[in-house]
């Protein structure tokens, strides 16, 4: 009986590795969430205005999102647990530092930001390793990643509120010793890490540098569904996420004010929270065609803020908007970790990472002047019908509505196109298209 168990188990998750590297995303997540309170707590009590509060957070984003492709490349040809190590004992000490500023009253912006620019930097370093050490701590990715994901979101639900406490019985200081410590107990749970060995030929390569990136770079490219992706998500995040984070905070608070926005944001939370449930149940056989579905759930987020709805029916749909941009963001991170190569996954999804993220300061600076023009309300229906429209392109694109699940390929019969797939993603080259789905 335990042998037929263990025949029909592959899609075991939970294990001590795992288990550790779990709560080290957990931890770290939960810190991250805290940030934005502490900076603008902290700043606005020492006078500085909501401009400085966006300079610092621009501070650590701009330096990511910039060096988290050479970051891929480094990952791919080092230690990923060591480079994460580093990353969070370097965040550690910065954020320890701010503490220092914040408790004895020396708080001056350009410190401030040059801190930021430090955690930018060690993030760029961290994250690109995230991708290839799933695949390496758990059989069931997709599983793993569901896991992962409700663990972040239910910091982010709580990170907020936490700080808020810290901020209001101690002091801004205070949290930035709490974030500090996430980092420090985040690089402890990852040096108890025990990782298989790497891909063989993953590293140690003798090319150069950038002989690397440019492999990654073409390793990205040939892969239609995932270029397709990321160029479908620029538009996304200039149309639709950049937009709507600033607008409905400013519409929420002066409509219904801060307690129902926080309600709003606890609400989003728990769909996060729940899309991460759904998607380690369900196993769709093409899953970005199901996370395309499911993304269109966050039209409702923009939509019902734009159209004036109360707060019971802007917090209903912000809860079905976090259900469904979870799940597709199980999906996403399960088909590139699968998908992909375990010799060049640092470096894509580094390009990933930078390419996501890109377009996002674009779309919150311009949603300001837009707001201006047309009215606040109307930019957010528009961002609800820019949603659908993103989703309905994901859908339109057919190397990514017919990307089919690596194990789903794996199970089937030897005369399918399984076989000669396996192999590509086993030996890639630089003209290798990867998981194109079979005709």
């Amino acid at each position: 009986m335990s042998g037929t168990s263990s025949e029909k188990e592959p899609r075991a998750v939970w294990s001590r590795d795992f288990a550790l590297f779990f709560v080290a995303r957990a931890l770290a997540r939960l810190g991250e969430t805290m940030l934005p309170v502490a900076l603008a707590a902290g700043l606005l009590r020492y006078g500085y205005g909501a401009g400085a509060v966006g300079l610092a957070m621009a501070a650590s984003a701009a330096p990511f999102a910039g060096l988290v492709v050479f970051g891929g490349v480094i990952a791919d040809r080092f230690s990923t647990r060591a480079l994460m190590i580093g990353a969070d004992l370097v965040r550690l000490v910065s954020q320890s530092a701010a503490a220092v500023l914040f408790f004895t009253g020396h708080v001056v912006l350009w410190q401030i930001c040059a801190i930021g620019a430090v955690n930018g930097v060690a993030g760029a370093v961290f994250q690109p390793g995230v991708a290839s050490t799933v695949p390496r701590l758990a059989t069931d990715i997709q599983g793993a990643n569901g896991a992962i994901r409700v663990a972040e979101s239910a910091a982010q639900l709580a990170g907020p509120a936490l700080a808020g406490v810290m901020v209001a019985f101690a002091s801004a200081g205070g949290v930035f010793v709490a974030h500090a410590t996430t980092y420090g107990l985040s690089a402890l749970c990852l040096l108890l890490l025990r990782l298989p060995p790497a891909a063989p030929g993953s590293r140690g390569r003798g090319a150069s540098f950038t002989a690397d990136l440019a492999e990654g770079w073409r390793e990205f490219r040939s892969r239609t569904w995932m270029w397709a992706v990321i160029v479908i998500w620029c538009v996304y995040m200039i149309s639709v996420w950049g937009p709507t984070v600033p607008l409905v905070a400013t519409e929420v608070v002066q409509r219904h004010g801060p307690r129902a926005y926080g309600l709003i944001n606890s609400a989003l939370g728990a769909g996060t929270v729940l899309g991460g449930l759904v998607a380690l149940r369900l196993r769709p056989r093409r899953m970005l065609r199901a996370g395309s579905l499911a993304l269109l759930a966050f039209a409702c987020f923009p939509a019902s803020v734009g159209a004036g709805f109360g707060v019971a029916a802007v917090s209903a749909g912000a809860m079905i908007a976090g259900a469904g941009s979870s799940f597709w963001g199980v999906m996403w991170a399960t088909s590139v970790q699968t998908q992909v190569a375990p010799d060049v996954l640092n470096r894509i999804h580094a390009y990933d990472v930078a390419g996501s993220l890109a377009m996002m300061p674009v779309g919150q600076a311009l949603a300001g002047p837009a707001a201006a023009a047309l009215g606040a309300d109307n930019v957010l229906l528009v961002a609800g019908v820019m949603s659908l429209v993103v989703s309905v392109s994901l859908l339109s694109v057919p190397a990514i509505r017919g990307l089919v699940r690596v194990d789903a390929l794996v199970s089937r019969p030897p005369d399918t196109a399984a076989a000669p797939l396996a192999r590509a993603r086993r030996r890639p080259g630089p003209h290798k298209t990867g998981a194109r789905p079979p005709a």
